[in-house]
């Protein structure tokens, strides 16, 4: 199988971008986008190089896409004033897999420029060249040392494919009553996953080490665990949830079981220890800073409860991938029954899903 950013599933194929535009994924991101900010700042304040290269890494094509770069630009523009110098000239480069509609951020492109002209003196053009990359970000992508920044949220928790460690010798899964690492789960699937992550973050880490000058920092935002444990009553229990809602639909003849029994994520959730490990191995960034936070449970809307905000937070993400394995009919089903069993859940005891946010310095 070739490093594609694609789920292997016996009985399909399909691929998925790097999604990270529902509102709970844009929360997580806002909850440290002053840690983004004041990642590039400091970049730029020992570099101040003269044309800046930026890589949203995993950008989707939802209305976060562009936020992030406009407030990127922005610090580093009022950094420029402070100095009374010159804004550099600005080179972003925005990657998904080809199955993205880069369209449809094209299309907003001019809006981003119209709002960076605003309050700008008419002395000083904005000078920036946005352009699409498309391609798995597990390998090389752009050319040597052209980046000073990389950002990427809520994308490094996908694995480049199912583990095949997952499979025995006649391709069927060992992990039968399960999509993800779960209690249910032999040992040896905790292990294909874990071994999955390192090869897959690894090759990450190796090919932005090509991509990125000396100096240059990258913001990698993930979920995650606290612990050694793969299952705990975090993301891998949502797994657990998404599960037993599949499941349902089983009982209720919406499903075939094996349709069920072949179907795996590709996603894995790291420790704060494991991304450390292989920080370390590869050697070429230091970790310069590394938070953990949750997301409140409060939605902000009365209407909606928390259960249904992760559903469509869940849907969001998986239903290209479950549409293609299931067939779309089941859908609102699905996600009716997993925002129930959700809230069900969070009556007994909290979820606790926690992200990660790490600032790498590129040595």
């Amino acid at each position: 199988m070739d490093l594609e950013k694609v789920f292997h599933m016996k009985g399909g194929r399909g691929e998925t971008s790097y999604s990270k535009n529902s509102s709970l994924q844009k929360r997580a991101a806002d909850k440290v986008n002053h840690i983004t900010l004041e990642a590039i700042e400091e970049m730029f304040l020992e570099s101040k190089p003269k044309s800046l290269g930026i890589a949203d890494l995993g950008c989707s094509s939802g209305p976060n896409s562009l936020s992030n770069i406009k407030e990127l630009v922005n610090a580093i523009e009022r950094e420029s004033r402070k100095l009374l110098e010159r804004a550099p000239e600005f080179r972003v480069y925005l990657n998904d897999l080809p199955t993205n509609d880069f369209n449809t951020i094209f299309q907003a492109i001019p809006d981003l420029y119209r709002e960076l002209k605003k309050g700008r003196s008419h002395g000083s053009p904005i000078s920036i060249y946005i352009a699409g990359y498309p391609g798995t970000f597990y390998g090389r992508l752009f050319p040597d040392k052209c980046l000073h920044f990389i950002y990427s949220s809520n994308s490094l928790h996908w694995l480049s494919r199912v583990p095949p460690g997952i499979y025995n010798e006649q391709g069927d899964t060992i992990n039968r009553k399960s999509i993800y690492i779960s209690e249910n789960s032999p040992p040896q699937v905790a292990r294909a996953y874990f071994e999955q992550f390192k090869q897959d973050f690894s090759l990450f880490l190796q090919s932005r080490s090509e991509e990125v000058v000396v100096g240059g920092r990258m913001v990698l935002i993930l979920l995650g665990r606290n612990g050694p444990n793969y299952v705990d009553r975090g993301t891998a229990f949502l797994w657990e949830i998404l599960y037993r809602s599949l499941a349902t639909l089983v009982s209720k003849g919406e499903i075939e079981e094996e349709k069920l029994d072949s179907y795996e994520v590709h996603f894995y959730a790291p420790s704060k220890e494991e991304l450390e490990d292989e920080i370390r191995k590869e050697g070429s960034f230091k970790m310069d800073r590394f938070e953990m936070f949750e997301i409140e449970k409060d939605t902000g809307n009365s209407s909606t409860s928390y259960g249904k905000a992760v559903a469509m937070t869940v849907r969001s993400i998986q239903e290209s991938m479950i549409s293609h394995h299931f067939g779309e009919a089941i859908l609102d089903n699905l996600f009716e029954e997993y925002g129930r069993l959700v809230d069900e859940e969070m009556a007994k005891e909290d979820i606790r899903s926690i992200s990660f946010v790490l600032v790498l310095q590129k040595l």
